[in-house]
């Protein structure tokens, strides 16, 4: 089967679980979103949000927090003085978002969580993510093969989280990716820190390499990781001796892994363009008084270098949106 009408066929029983259905009764709606940062994958699950709400017929509002707990207050507070009917949001923290998130659903605002969620489950009518460790997992057991056939059955690993953004989802993602390499042979983890954004992940990932010169595989767990961990090696001059794995499935990611330098050699990808859209399906059946899912979990994907043509197939999908 082509993986584009795989992924079709996902996105199509996701739709349906949970019967998010719309109907012309949304058009007087308005809803709120909020994303946390600016790169493809929250550009794609923006992208499917605004499918979702042109379908629909309502309004739909866009913001971004930045990753900054003050602007999501100054967002939140405003869609709430404007009355808007769901607030559709990956929130910056478990913990801090939790009283404006509050103040909005006191004032009989709906509140849908994707990506991301609170530490007070009354809060969001719905949540809608990928399963972390499953992410995790996914880009691990392609480690695992690749450690055992090209490696030897040993590697010497770094990776790149986000602790400091959103410690229990890069825990779960980096443990997840961890236990599962760890089959393919012997790990030794030199480093782990800090670097979701491209730009300080190259550097990051430079600083290790030099300090780490027999290091041979680097594992991001998230978009700029992944691009910054590539760049990195690229710049150190050793791609073919050092492999990168990561987490997403952006146009970029993809390239990488069709490239012919040998550094990317598997992600594993979310599809956020399907979580948009659910979500803003799951606000506006809420918001017409329809019962909706407390938990969603949006299937992930596995692409490798082993498989290009999967690979392009994706790429084609990607391209589609």
């Amino acid at each position: 089967m082509k993986l584009s009408k795989k992924i079709s066929r996902i996105a199509v029983a996701a739709m349906v679980t949970g019967c998010f259905a719309t109907t012309a009764l949304a058009a007087e709606l308005t809803i709120a979103s909020i994303v946390f940062q600016q790169d493809q994958f929250f550009r794609t699950i923006q992208m499917g949000m605004n499918s979702a709400a042109d379908e629909a017929g309502v309004t739909l509002l866009e913001g971004n927090s930045e990753s900054k707990p003050e602007k999501e207050i100054s967002l939140i507070d405003t869609y709430i003085a404007r009355g808007v009917d769901a607030i559709v949001i990956s929130p910056v923290s478990k913990v801090a978002s939790i009283p404006a998130l509050k103040r909005a659903s006191d004032a009989g605002i709906l509140i849908v969580t994707y990506n991301s969620t609170i530490d007070d489950a009354s809060i969001p009518v719905s949540y809608l993510n990928s399963a972390q460790r499953d992410l995790g997992n996914s880009t691990g057991q392609l480690a695992a093969e690749f450690i055992k056939n090209e490696l030897g059955g040993k590697a010497i690993v770094a990776t790149l989280g986000f602790k400091a953004l959103l410690p229990e989802i890069s825990g779960d993602r980096v443990n997840g990716f961890l236990e599962e390499a760890e089959k393919g042979g012997t790990l030794e983890v030199v480093s782990q820190q800090d670097a979701w954004l491209a730009e300080k992940a190259i550097q990051v990932a430079g600083d290790i390499i030099t300090a780490n010169p027999n290091i041979n595989i680097i594992y991001a767990a998230n978009e700029g990781g992944t691009v910054g961990a590539v760049q990195a090696v690229r710049n150190a001059g050793k791609a073919g001796e050092i492999f990168v794995f990561g987490i997403d499935g952006t146009e970029q990611l993809v390239g990488f892994i069709l490239d012919g330098d040998n550094v990317l050699q598997a992600i594993t990808a979310q599809q956020p363009y399907v979580m948009g859209q659910m979500a803003v399906q799951a606000a506006i059946a809420a918001a017409k008084g329809e019962t909706v899912e407390k938990t969603v979990i949006v299937p992930v994907l596995g692409i490798s270098r082993n498989d290009q043509s999967a690979a392009q197939d994706f790429l084609e999908y990607l391209k589609s949106l």
